[in-house]
């Protein structure tokens, strides 16, 4: 009798926990990053159902790499493969990657993403853009996202060529929000502010990072702003690291020249400790550096001493003076470690450029002061080029 009882409950529990097993597959079907070797940045289009992809202009559009980021147990694939594509490898760390021929008339491919218990299926365009780095930037425009942070945009009109010359700034907003210290886009280090120069400009402050910066010694986030890309993945382990900076570039830059603000915080610490006497500066530099490998990046523990690095412009801490009204700055690029200009790696897109903006010059090693604030506008990069 007790057997028969026990029957229906064990059937049951069988049932529930198949139940709970196929309530644990994952229903999402999504594109959430896409990178790769000549990306320089990516925007979301049409409700998140397509994406852009900006690559530097020499890049091979028939070979293209790129590697995406689904949810769990999701899986990827070209709808209509064809000469020149691979299928999508999974890597180590969840995301898939393939090449793709992107050669056709409109550099547009179509993916389709089925979710890990197969009930979502959903269909992604994507389309590859080549642009390069335009050299004017005036802060006046803010990436359309779902990220709680400014991300500031440069777009110049698409030139006779055809190619669109656009700019994606990057700052240290994804690794400062790992603290919960802001609770809107104006709490962050790196925002966009109104009473610029002209229009609007770029408000870089210090800021405290509260107990979670103080749990992970890393008691300040100095404002930033810079070409390249943020490794989120490595802000706590080497911050320095985590600042990449650098874009292709095709010019030799001759001076760096805009208009800046600046006030300095009271209080300079370094460790999270108190250090009489130091004040805080902020920091403006540039440099152009040798990259035969477009994955090679220079960063923040060695932008300016890396023995690749070609020429630099940088602010002279004499004049780095606070001031409450906007006052111009005019950087010459001065060369480095004995090296030139070779014109042919030039137009090859074997050099990169990096331009930084810093609201406390020691930020990256989190000494400076809190409340140390730099405005930036109307900003001119002076190729030899264009003389």
């Amino acid at each position: 009798m007790k057997v028969k009882q026990l029957l229906p409950c064990f059937l049951l529990t069988a049932s529930l926990c198949s139940c709970i097993q196929d309530e644990a597959l994952n229903v999402e079907a999504a594109i959430d990053a896409c990178t790769g070797t000549d990306v320089q940045f990516t925007n979301a289009i049409n409700n998140n159902r397509g994406f852009n992809i900006y690559v530097n202009k020499g890049a091979d559009l028939s070979r293209q790499t790129l590697t995406f980021t689904i949810p769990q147990g999701a899986t990827i694939e070209l709808s209509n493969p064809t000469e020149g594509d691979s299928d999508f490898t999974p890597n180590a760390d969840g995301t898939y990657t393939a090449v793709i021929n992107f050669g056709n008339d409109n550099h547009t491919r179509h993916l389709t993403v089925t979710s890990e218990d197969k009930s979502n299926r959903v269909d992604y365009q994507i389309c590859v853009i080549l642009m390069e780095l335009p050299t004017r930037y005036h802060f006046e425009r803010l990436q359309n996202s779902n990220e709680p942070y400014h991300i500031l945009l440069e777009e110049e009109p698409i030139s006779p060529d055809g190619l669109l010359r656009t700019l994606q700034w990057c700052s240290g907003n994804p690794g400062y929000e790992l603290t919960k210290m802001a609770s809107t886009p104006q709490g962050y280090p790196t925002v966009q502010a109104d009473e610029g120069y002209v229009g609007k400009c770029v408000k870089l402050e210090t800021r405290n990072t509260g107990s979670f910066g103080a749990m992970v010694g890393m008691h300040i986030a100095a404002g930033n702003l810079f070409t390249g890309s943020f490794d989120l993945s490595n802000a706590l382990n080497n911050a320095p690291a985590a600042t990449h900076f650098g874009v292709q570039f095709y010019k030799t830059p001759s001076r760096l020249k805009g208009y800046y603000k600046f006030k300095r915080g009271e209080v300079y610490t370094e460790d999270g400790e108190t250090v009489n006497g130091k004040q805080d500066s902020f920091d403006i530099y540039a440099i152009l550096y040798e990259a035969e490998d477009n994955a090679f990046m220079l960063d923040g523990s060695n932008a300016l001493t890396d023995p690749s690095i070609v020429l630099m412009a940088r602010i002279d801490q004499a004049d780095a003076v606070e001031t409450d009204t906007w006052r111009a700055f005019d950087l010459p690029f001065e060369g480095r470690n004995g090296k030139s200009i070779n014109a042919q790696k030039l137009a090859d897109g074997k050099y990169k450029l990096g331009i930084v903006f810093s609201s406390s010059i020691g930020g990256a090693y989190f000494k400076g002061s809190v409340g140390s604030t730099l405005y930036v506008d109307e900003v001119e990069l002076i190729c030899e080029e264009d003389l």
